[in-house]
């Protein structure tokens, strides 16, 4: 997948633009019968020609996938930003800590222990 932007168009699917020119009846007899046979075949192709037939002009559709895009790069971004404030962050302030008290527990209990044996 080197095109990120078009994820969803697998090899042998209909583009959008594909689909556009078959509804204003600007695509070719050959482009027509592969339509309808995808359509006959593919549910999922048939609602989404049912579905783009509700649109009058062209420009509406692009409109609503841009539309569709910005609301899905929000979402996206609000997950990348909950997925990142959960994260622990670099924190040496709490590594040097933990690091000393373990010095001073070591270093008390060997004091101790050694104050013991000479006395």
């Amino acid at each position: 997948m080197s095109n990120l932007t078009n994820i969803l168009n697998h090899d042998g699917e209909l583009s959008s633009e594909e689909l556009l020119r078959y509804l204003h009846g600007q695509s070719s007899e050959e482009e027509r019968f592969t339509i309808e046979k995808q359509m006959a075949d593919s549910a999922f192709v048939n609602e989404a020609i049912e579905g783009l037939q509700h649109f009058k002009d062209p420009e509406q559709v692009k409109l609503y996938v841009e539309q569709l895009n910005r609301q899905l790069q929000k979402q996206t971004d609000k997950k990348i930003l909950r997925k990142n404030k959960r994260r622990l962050k670099d924190q040496n302030w709490l590594t040097v800590a933990i690091l000393v008290i373990l010095l001073l527990c070591v270093t008390g209990y060997l004091l101790v222990h050694f104050l013991r044996i000479k006395h």
